[in-house]
């Protein structure tokens, strides 16, 4: 069964066989957890988007709905859609500060900090771009989709997408790299 195509995966949730569900599971909640955690910085939350996500998934798939192609994309549109209420539900989320965090070298903890920092001034500049751009970006340099995987995941073609990329890389270039644009005036002054 481990050889089943997207579209045989596809045939199996929607008659509901049960190892087949077991598989679409298996094969894509590391990939979603990942793509949540990335986008929200908070396990547990991670953890509810993959719940979510399959629960929306079977709900969608027992009212006769659901992907007729494309099942990863399909399944990343929703946990991007439930990511996006829990923006609109909070309005900052927090620095997430590790209690279990040794200061024994100072160093790495320094370290550490520093990136959980970086991190969530990405996640909070991410935040700031319209949620398609949020999605293109997250879905091509995070999970390394291709221009044509992330079409299929916003239903848009891949000229769209590349614009879409071009315009959320000029915003977060703009918002995390603030003095780039001074530097670049006073070189040509």
């Amino acid at each position: 069964m481990d050889s089943l195509n997207e579209q045989d995966l596809i045939i199996g949730a929607k008659a509901y066989n049960a190892d087949v569900l077991g598989i679409i599971y298996d094969c894509y909640s590391p990939g979603i957890y990942r793509y949540a955690m990335r986008r929200l910085g908070d396990t547990i939350l991670s953890e509810d988007c993959v719940a979510e996500t399959f629960s929306r998934f079977l709900k969608a798939i027992r009212s006769g709905q659901g992907p007729k192609d494309h099942l990863q994309a399909y399944l990343y549109r929703i946990a991007h859609n439930w990511i996006v209420d829990i923006y609109r539900q909070q309005s900052a989320m927090p620095i997430d500060l590790d209690d279990s965090l040794q200061i024994s070298d100072q160093s790495v903890a320094e370290d550490q900090i520093d990136t959980q920092l970086k991190q969530n001034q990405i996640r909070l500049a991410l935040r700031d771009l319209t949620p398609d751009q949020q999605q293109v970006i997250t879905l091509r340099f995070i999970e390394g989709w291709e221009n044509e995987e992330v079409a299929a995941a916003l239903g848009k073609p891949v000229g769209a997408i590349k614009a879409l990329q071009h315009r959320a890389l000029k915003t977060l270039r703009r918002l995390l790299l603030p003095d780039e644009k001074e530097s670049v005036h006073e070189s040509e002054g």
